[in-house]
């Protein structure tokens, strides 16, 4: 009986192993805990087109949400006429799947935290670095009358890290 009972034992750490590193390795990659003490930094210079400078059309001031988030965003237009994001002086939390988005200024998502569902807003793309000045290029086609708000947000847990309302230059 004890050599019965011992396979059981064994059996049952076996089954536990099976469904434990599984589940262990899952939550790691959903939470990424190391992001918490890695800062990613970044150090882009400004775009300039044959020695113009580029013209600021848009500026805000970022507002951290659910994350403690500071820094300039503003939009620039290039003298090819290229428009680009500028995110400078940045700081916030690192995450997984954070991104950078244009946002109508009057969604309601905006005052909140977490958001249900979706925000209606144009990817600019995922964040560079969670800390320094860098560079998102629009969409050639977007109509920065409808969207004058930039917001940090983390896709995975529909959190915004920080908002900046735009305002013209």
């Amino acid at each position: 009986m004890n050599t019965n009972a011992s396979r059981q034992v064994s059996r049952r750490k076996r089954i536990l192993a099976a469904i434990g590193i599984p589940v262990l390795v899952g939550a790691w990659w959903a939470f990424r805990p190391e992001k918490l003490f890695i800062n990613q930094k970044v150090n882009e210079a400004v775009p300039t087109a044959l020695a113009a400078e580029p013209e600021a059309l848009y500026t805000g001031r970022l507002e951290g949400k659910v994350h403690q988030t500071s820094g300039r965003a503003t939009i620039y237009k290039l003298a090819d006429g290229k428009q680009f994001l500028r995110l400078s002086d940045f700081t916030t939390s690192n995450g997984p799947d954070v991104h950078v988005l244009l946002v109508r200024p009057d969604e309601k998502a905006l005052g909140q935290e977490i958001v249900k569902g979706e925000l209606d807003g144009v990817e600019l793309g995922a964040l560079k670095g969670n800390q320094g000045d860098q560079n998102y290029d629009l969409p050639a086609t977007l109509d920065l009358n409808q969207y004058q708000a930039v917001t940090i947000y983390c896709e995975r847990f529909h959190a915004i890290f920080g908002v900046a309302k735009l305002e013209k230059f």
